[in-house]
């Protein structure tokens, strides 16, 4: 079992926040293509990372599925859609090994 991550930021990078419909949309179609989906809505994450002196901060909103198999390659075409959709240069989607207990 593998539990996959996905970030994203809750408003472009000229600070207006995206509409909830966007993230809204985003939960729906996890949620039919693995049957469940977390979803951190609600309460942001803060991101918080360094380029050369400067320090750049985001509040992030993460949404969690589980599945058995990875297929990267659809993987990558889903953050290349997600980063054409929110206008970012980069999405984070990450994965780890898990198991229930």
């Amino acid at each position: 079992m593998h539990l996959i991550q996905i970030l994203l930021p809750r408003a472009d990078n000229g600070g207006q926040p995206f509409p909830r419909e966007d993230f809204d949309r985003i939960k729906e179609e996890l949620a039919s293509r693995f049957k469940g989906v977390t979803a951190y809505l609600q309460a942001p994450a803060e991101g918080l990372w360094r380029q050369g002196a400067e320090s750049e901060r985001d509040d992030i909103i993460i949404f969690e599925v589980m599945t058995e198999e990875i297929d990267l390659a659809d993987w990558h075409d889903r953050r290349a859609e997600l980063e054409r959709r929110f206008r970012q240069d980069k999405v984070i989607i990450r994965y780890m090994p898990m198991a229930l207990v």
